[in-house]
């Protein structure tokens, strides 16, 4: 299936296919520090054309969409927004909110049915100081009309440029239970409120599934306006396994809709000076509501 890519030079990439604004990665950075400026798809649609990302909602103004976090690193932000403080709870404390500068593409290919860019970007703490490098790569792919879905791949490398260890916590690791969330973390628009979430295992529903392990996990639900669901997979690369860190899964289906791939939920990792970590992860976007099986087979039918 073809697409087609604009590049807005300096804002965003907007990808389209099927007639359909599939998605925009935007890297212009956002005006508000606060909300620990970095890069990010938003919006997000389905082939039909459904929004399935949310974006500043009033509940986390610093929920973007798709977007590469990091809650606890090193007493700095990433995440964006209030930090959690033991025993004081959430506080707002902008001098602990870092941001991630966009440095350049390395690559920006497109092809008849896909595109590929890398990145490099800067991690940069609150005070100015450079801590991390961080090369990443967006592809996106298997635009299938028939199935009604395509896919969105995003890796990491990130290496420790600070010149001491760098460590990646939670607010769990910090000492509230069950809010592991950090990592690649995606947003859900307001309808996904409630939807329904299960794995390849028995486990069904957010609170089953929250703080476990798996290859991967989908979310579905029904929109407003609209007669239809929407799919979203969240799938692991099998090199994940073997990575710097165990993932597990931050999922919410109340009071907000929201996954992310969790690289240090309960327990916290270091990078030592000059290290690198690396992770890769594939969300498909999908019309419909998908059951396990569907979700099953159709990724055995994405090679990596």
């Amino acid at each position: 299936m073809t697409i087609q890519v604009t590049h807005t030079h300096g804002e965003r990439i907007t990808v389209r296919s099927c007639g359909v604004e599939l998605l925009s990665y935007v890297y212009a950075p956002d005006p508000d520090a606060f909300e620990a400026r970095k890069p990010y798809i938003h919006p997000l649609r389905t082939l039909a054309g459904h929004q399935v990302s949310g974006y500043r909602p009033n509940d986390h103004r610093w929920h973007k969409g798709l977007q590469m976090t990091a809650s606890h690193l090193s007493g700095q932000n990433f995440w964006g927004g209030n930090c959690y403080v033991h025993g004081e709870g959430y506080l707002a404390l902008p001098d602990r909110v870092g941001s991630m500068r966009h440095d350049g593409f390395s690559v920006l290919d497109v092809e008849q049915d896909w595109l590929s860019l890398a990145e490099d970007l800067t991690w940069i703490e609150n005070g100015g100081r450079e801590w991390a490098r961080e090369q990443r790569a967006i592809t996106v792919h298997s635009v299938d009309e028939e199935a009604g879905s395509y896919a969105v791949d995003w890796s990491i490398r990130l290496t420790n440029t600070r010149g001491e260890p760098l460590h990646f916590g939670s607010p769990t690791t910090a000492g509230r239970e069950m809010a592991g969330y950090t990592g690649l973390q995606w947003r859900g628009p307001r309808d996904f409120t409630g939807g329904s979430v299960f794995g390849p295992g028995d486990a069904r529903g957010a609170g089953e599934l929250m703080g476990t392990q798996g290859p991967w996990l989908a979310f579905t639900a029904e929109h407003d306006d609209v007669d239809a669901h929407s799919t979203l997979v969240f799938a692991h690369a099998p090199e994940n396994v073997d990575a710097v860190h165990a993932s597990h899964w931050f999922v919410r289906s109340e009071p907000i809709p929201t996954v992310a791939f969790s690289w240090a939920f309960f327990e916290e990792f270091e990078l030592a000076p000059g290290a690198s970590f690396a992770y890769r992860y594939r969300v498909v976007v999908a019309d419909g509501a998908w059951d396990r099986d569907r979700v099953a087979t159709h990724l055995k039918g994405l090679p990596w």
